[in-house]
């Protein structure tokens, strides 16, 4: 195309965009002269610079996409978003608010911070992941990016937690990633992860277990199976004290807001009790800010059911011989 012939096609440029995004080379490439760049990207003008060698064919308030596609062409051809940016566009609607960007890019390349682009050198690219016309690296990857650059323990385990409840990733994909991954800023995500591979799968669990630890009570053991005596399934329990059948439940108002979901909460239990269980109900509250009430309710229910006989209900065999246990803090 002859120099300057791109303004009697303007919807050329946008095809050789990225989401409306385009690199100040490709447009010099097109016939657009670098005068012409200026001056469209001057207040008040069609275009606007977001960052360096990076325009934007708009001159409106920058989308996400469009924050994540500058991103991108900033980092260069191999570049792989990562972090929370990553993790926005693999479905996390809290990293979906978080404004810096995260960019993965070779480690023989060098591009400097800018602006809301953070920038990391790496000598192991993950394998990108297509999302649009977006290079994402894998979620594991993602989460350990973004906890690697947390402070805060209990941010962290949210994060990590809901991840594993979404079913995305397990504990030991997490922490093979953690292994072969960057070592800085990592004391975070390690505490975090050998909390969750006591095999608890929210964070309320994760208070839960440490506030029994605590309690002189007998051994709990977490999210095992419990069947009747000829094996028909009852129930996985969040907390199980297999000596006197009590059952710990800690629901989270939060995964109960639809009706359909309450129901299941509510046959759960009534199979347990109809199966002589005794079970123990707490909110994450309750854990975080009653912790004395929590425990007095959970020894009134192990005295109680010390008192009856213990109903004919077992573990499966996996779980009697694989189950993390939770001990109380025995004192002779």
């Amino acid at each position: 195309m002859k120099r300057g012939a791109w303004g009697d096609d303007p919807s050329a440029l946008h095809a050789l965009s990225v989401n409306g995004i385009i690199r100040t080379a490709t447009l010099l490439d097109f016939g657009v002269t670098s005068g012409t760049i200026s001056g469209r990207c001057r207040n008040g003008g069609p275009w606007q610079r977001i960052l360096p060698g990076v325009i934007g064919l708009h001159n409106g308030r920058l989308s996400t996409t469009d924050r994540h596609t500058a991103a991108q062409l900033y980092g260069g051809a191999d570049a792989v978003l990562s972090g929370h940016a990553g993790l926005a566009l693999h479905g996390y609607q809290h990293s979906a608010t978080m404004s810096d960007v995260l960019i993965l890019i070779p480690h023989e390349q060098h591009r400097r911070k800018f602006s809301f682009v953070d920038v990391e050198r790496s000598s192991r690219l993950p394998d990108p992941v297509g999302k649009g016309k977006l290079r994402v690296a894998p979620v594991a990857r993602c989460l350990l990016d973004a906890a690697r650059r947390m402070s805060r323990t209990d941010r962290c385990r949210a994060l990590l937690t809901s991840a594993l409840q979404r079913g995305d990733v397990t504990v030991d994909e997490l922490t093979q990633e953690l292994a072969e991954g960057s070592r800085r800023g990592t004391a975070v995500p390690r505490s975090v992860l050998r909390e969750l591979s006591d095999d608890a799968h929210s964070v309320a669990e994760v208070w839960a277990q440490k506030l029994y630890a605590t309690s002189g009570l007998p051994a709990m053991m977490h999210n095992v199976d419990v069947v009747t005596e000829d094996g028909t399934w009852i129930a996985r329990p969040d907390g199980w004290m297999d000596d006197v059948a009590v059952a710990w439940e800690i629901d989270s108002l939060a995964h109960h807001f639809s009706p359909a979901d309450h129901e299941k909460t509510m046959q759960r239990r009534a199979r347990m009790q109809r199966h002589g269980i005794i079970v123990v109900e707490h909110l994450p509250a309750q854990i975080r800010n009653s912790p004395a009430m929590v425990l007095s309710d959970l020894r009134a229910a192990v005295e109680h059911a010390s008192r009856r006989p213990r109903p004919p209900v077992r573990l499966t065999e996996r779980h009697l011989h694989t189950s993390q246990v939770t001990k109380g803090d025995v004192r002779p």
